[in-house]
């Protein structure tokens, strides 16, 4: 051997020593060039958990000694300040000409501006792009170790044709970390109990997170239900991310209970209507080419169970309604470094990790094998999405911007926002009110539309059917999520289906219109009441410390009528600045100047009717047994949709916590009972402040927990399941026998085993409609109707007139659902039941929302309502 050859060998093991303690991809062989983890972070792969500083780091470390094969691009801030980025990798070749592809990517997108003869010839040279997702939860962490290997590796690995085939026909974005803040905490959280060495017990600290753990981002949402919603900045930076590259494949990685083995694609029923059959083949080439791999390494897998392609609001569901092949990919969860599993065999991180690498690296491989089907199959279900909404009775929505114009205005900027071409109807068009929005769905996105805007998208009747069998059974259902999602009916907007569409629109880019600015009133500035945008001058104007009052009773001034709720500002009870300040407030709300207190009917801004509006001081119960997406949904939308503080109070500090230097106090959702964790003497002090002036707000286990009979806040109870009524079964005699008794058929055997004290089944999740009541001042700017999500097998019962309003219930049981899948005794039962509660208690109130009204950051249309409750509850507090 020359000098030169021993030279290279012994650098070469070098790197096979340092990056190859445990071997991750069988025979591999590495450029020693590309730095491996141990040289640029003190740890080979999966030997620890990589930070968020880490994993920017070694990525940069990566993109400049890539030879120009690799760069990391920024695409978003998460809330409390960490970079997204993702990797783009491909040949060298393919990186000068980057811009060229993609622009013909944008191209082969949209079928309208380019011939079939030009689409044919672009996708002769074009290569596919796959996206690879990480981590979007952030206590699943394999997948962010896996995906710095998978980068080292196309760039690292030598002599291996399919890598050679992957950078030659494909383009990979890998998106390391979906969630830097969730995994931050989990790394702190791991790291803080970490003892001398791994400990595998399934009790051990290092693997039992603390409240409210790591999978969550900052404000404790889980953004893989968010895709669709776009609440949090995280998921808005990766959608726009992913409309300028329109990957032919997406995977998102994820993982499980650790008991479990791994899950790849194809997808368990039911199947969404609005995606293809290409596309439900097209799994196939993956799921197979994932299974060779595991084959010969001897892991365990599983494909068409649990985890569906139903719910749009997955990061394995969104991409595939603009034609990507999206997938979920689930690993069994280490949750630490070591786990010891219920045979006693040990499963380690880097054996997580890997397995997640290898189906990254067999998903590239893929990527690359049918890449013409691949891009053929996108152009195709462009082109068709297209013809579709041309052919179809449909031919687009009306948004209409009666009602809440500011919501409608945001629901048209959210869909602009996911790629879909939005138009301005011209006033007067269709009889629908001035800046109503038209969508067409003759254009790419068609398939998204309908999936986002149809009031109901049924379940598959097969699968229905199924569900029912197995619920008679008690054997559960296998919905996994929601069934219900419509953007409409949850932000409280019109949409209204057309058969033609109407002229004289132009194209909206997502800006929205910004209100006449009012004149300098001499009297006062008067905002209707009932939209998102006076919801949020009201918040900034209290804030800014301008004087509000509510008025409780309709008036007509100057030949308009304003509703219940309507605020006013005026002008001598405030300071000189007072103009200012409320433009400064104004936002996008609608505000009247007035140079008179007269009105032509209903009662004057000076009416006892007219309440202040106080600044409150607002607490919400955080940390155990507070669910942590229900505290996070509803702190995210007072602090981040309306601009307003809140003072997070842990539950175990409430007993010594003065209640009296808060307004109001928010009890979120439970998963545990609220009445062990606070204690008699906090449950005490509490009441004492609700009867002195306080306004204490209950969602879901919270009302449960105000109408336990240990705090007697609210006279409702939970409600056992309705039953037919039943002879009472005789009771055993000495010998413990009961009456014998005939079963004449399989139905009598069915009734016999039915159990004498059920519970509903859980709804997993419906859009139900409730009426208001028109009277309360906790109505005041909320619609006749509202719509809320309905989860779960809790139903209150009313309360009665003598004790408290119920201020809105649900309708009838032909009319409860407005979209999803309802099981019928829950409906039944469910049907004129509370959905919002209000009972004086004192000098203070008590409010319960049975369901809970900011449901993961979607129920726009609830927004109105809940603020009512804080704002208006503390006015109406005496």
């Amino acid at each position: 051997m020359s000098m030169r050859k021993l030279v290279v060998f012994l650098i070469t093991a070098a790197a096979l020593c340092a990056q190859g303690r445990f071997e991750f991809w069988p025979g591999a062989t590495y450029d020693p060039a590309v730095p491996t983890f141990e040289k640029v972070l003190g740890y080979g792969a999966g030997e620890k958990l990589a930070s968020h500083a880490d994993i920017v780091k070694y990525f940069e470390t990566l993109a400049a000694a890539s030879g120009g094969r690799m760069k990391v691009v920024e695409y978003a801030k998460s809330w409390e300040g960490r970079k997204l980025f993702y990797a783009v990798i491909a040949s060298e070749a393919n990186q000068k000409k980057m811009a060229s592809i993609q622009g013909d990517i944008q191209k082969l997108a949209d079928p309208r501006k380019t011939s079939d003869a030009d689409a044919k010839r672009i996708m002769a040279g074009l290569p596919a792009v796959v996206w690879l997702g990480y981590t979007v939860h952030g206590n699943e962490p394999s997948g962010s170790d896996a995906a710095m290997l998978t980068a080292y590796h196309l760039l690292a690995a030598r002599n291996q044709k399919l890598v050679d085939s992957v950078l030659a026909n494909t383009v990979i974005l890998i998106d390391p970390l979906q969630n830097p803040d969730g995994r931050t905490r989990f790394v702190n959280n791991f790291e803080q109990a970490y003892g001398l060495e791994a400990n595998g017990s399934v009790v051990a600290a290092e693997r039992n997170e603390p409240w409210p753990g790591g999978r969550a981002n900052h404000y404790l949402f889980d953004m893989n239900r968010d895709w669709f919603a776009l609440t949090q900045p995280e998921t808005v930076g990766r959608i726009k991310m992913l409309l300028q590259w329109f990957p032919v494949v997406a995977a998102d990685l994820h993982e499980m209970g650790s008991e479990s083995t791994y899950y790849f694609a194809p997808e368990a029923t039911p199947f969404n209507p609005h995606l293809t059959k290409e596309q439900k083949t097209s799994l196939d080439w993956f799921g197979k080419n994932n299974a060779k791999y595991f084959d010969q390494m001897g892991y365990s897998y599983f494909t068409r169970e649990v985890y569906d392609a139903w719910f749009p609001g997955y990061g394995a569901s969104w991409p595939a309604y603009h034609g990507t092949i999206a997938m979920t990919y689930e690993n069994a969860s280490v949750r630490g470094m070591l786990y010891t599993r219920l045979d006693g065999s040990a499963y380690t991180f880097q054996e997580s990790v890997k397995r997640h690498f290898v189906t990254s690296v067999a998903t590239c491989e893929a990527a690359a094998m049918y890449r013409t089907q691949l891009l053929e199959n996108f152009w195709a279900y462009r082109k068709t999405a297209i013809e579709e909404g041309r052919t179809e009775p449909v031919k687009g929505y009306i948004l209409s911007r009666k009602g809440d114009g500011s919501a409608a205005d945001k629901l048209a900027e959210s869909l602009v926002t996911q790629g879909v071409e939005v138009g301005k109807l011209a006033s007067g068009a269709s009889g629908a009110p001035d800046g109503s929005y038209l969508v067409s769905l003759a254009q790419p996105a068609k398939r998204l539309i309908r999936t986002m805007l149809d009031k109901d998208v049924a379940l598959e009747a097969d699968f229905a059917k199924e569900q029912e069998r197995r619920r008679k059974k008690k054997l559960g259902d296998e919905i996994y999520d929601v069934t219900a999602w419509s953007l409409p009916l949850m932000y409280g907007v019109e949409s209204i289906p057309v058969t033609s569409l109407p002229g004289g629109s132009t194209p909206f880019t997502g800006a929205r219109p910004k209100p006449a600015v009012p004149a300098k009133a001499q009297v006062a500035y008067v905002i209707p009441w009932g939209t998102q945008a006076a919801g949020a001058f009201l918040t900034a104007a209290l804030r800014a410390g301008l004087k509000v009052h509510s008025v409780d009773k309709p008036f007509v001034q100057n030949g308009r009528k304003f509703d219940r709720g309507t605020l006013a500002v005026k002008v001598k009870e405030n300071a000189e600045n007072v103009h200012e300040l409320v433009l400064k407030a104004q936002g996008y709300a609608e505000i009247v100047a007035t140079d008179s207190g007269w009105v032509e009917s209903g009662v004057n801004l000076g009416s006892r009717s007219a309440n202040v509006m106080k600044k409150p001081v607002i607490a919400m119960a955080w940390d155990r047994p507070v669910s942590a997406n229900s505290a996070g949904a509803a702190k995210w939308m007072l602090e981040r949709q309306y601009g307003y503080p809140v003072t997070a109070v842990r539950v175990s500090s409430m007993a010594l916590a003065d209640f009296s230097k808060f307004d109001v106090l928010i009890l979120p959702d439970a998963t545990g009972d609220y009445a062990t964790a606070l204690g008699a003497g906090a449950i005490r002090r509490l009441k004492e402040w609700v009867a002195n002036g306080g306004t204490v707000i209950g969602i879901e286990a919270g009302v449960e927990f105000l109408a336990d009979a240990r705090v007697g806040l609210l006279a409702t109870a939970r409600e056992a399941m309705a039953v037919e009524k039943k002879v009472d079964p005789a009771k055993p005699d000495a010998g413990g026998r009961v009456p014998g008794k005939v079963l004449a058929g399989e139905a009598d055997f069915l009734k016999a085993i039915e159990p004498e004290n059920d519970q509903l089944d859980a709804v997993q999740g419906i859009l139900g409609v409730a009426k208001t009541d028109p009277d309360h001042w906790l109505t005041a700017g909320v619609p006749a109707t509202v719509t809320a999500l309905v989860q779960g097998r809790t139903v209150f019962s009313p309360l009665k007139l003598n004790a408290g309003t119920n201020v809105a219930y649900f309708e009838g049981a032909d009319k409860l659902v407005a979209s999803g899948y309802m099981w019928e005794e829950s409906r039944k039962q469910m049907a004129y039941k509370p959905l919002v509660m209000v009972q004086r208690e004192g000098r203070g109130h008590v409010i319960g929302f049975t369901n809970d009204p900011n449901f993961r950051g979607y129920m726009d249309g609830m927004n109105i309502f809940f603020l009512n409750a804080i704002f208006r509850g503390v006015a109406h507090s005496r």
